[in-house]
């Protein structure tokens, strides 16, 4: 019998982040530290564009809903529900609850990839979109 540590690893370094980052509001600048110290390395930016744009061999990219300049607004692909800007600097309240980002990247890196992002992965895509402005 085969076990799957996978599982058990994501909900460790989900809980991590938890107790990086205090309790309710949160700052992308701490969420962004949160990631990179559960990754153990510091994040990209250029590594985030790179994925964010990306289809990672399924139909949809995180641009495919948020837009390939994710400072406005988004559609989602499949629903056509309108979707707030992303990048904090064009939607003040983007990253500011740790749990409602979670909830969203668990989400949305299901649809993407068909896992939960790592730490790496969510450190690098917030790095970049830290950088954009409106």
């Amino acid at each position: 019998m085969t076990t799957h540590p996978t599982p058990v690893l994501t909900l460790l370094a989900a809980a991590l982040l938890v107790l990086a980052v205090p309790a309710g509001a949160a700052t992308p600048a701490e969420l962004l530290a949160g990631y990179s110290a559960s990754a153990g390395a510091p994040a990209q930016a250029a590594r985030g564009q790179a994925f964010f744009q990306s289809r990672h061999g399924g139909e949809w990219s995180c641009a495919s809903c948020h837009g390939a300049a994710p400072t406005g607004p988004g559609r989602h692909a499949a629903t056509g529900k309108a979707i707030e800007p992303l990048a904090p600097a064009a939607h003040a309240r983007r990253f500011s609850d740790a749990a409602k980002a979670e909830k969203w990247f668990r989400r949305n890196c299901n649809d993407v990839l068909g896992r939960e992002c790592s730490a790496a992965e969510k450190a690098d895509v917030l790095a970049w979109l830290n950088t954009l402005k409106p």
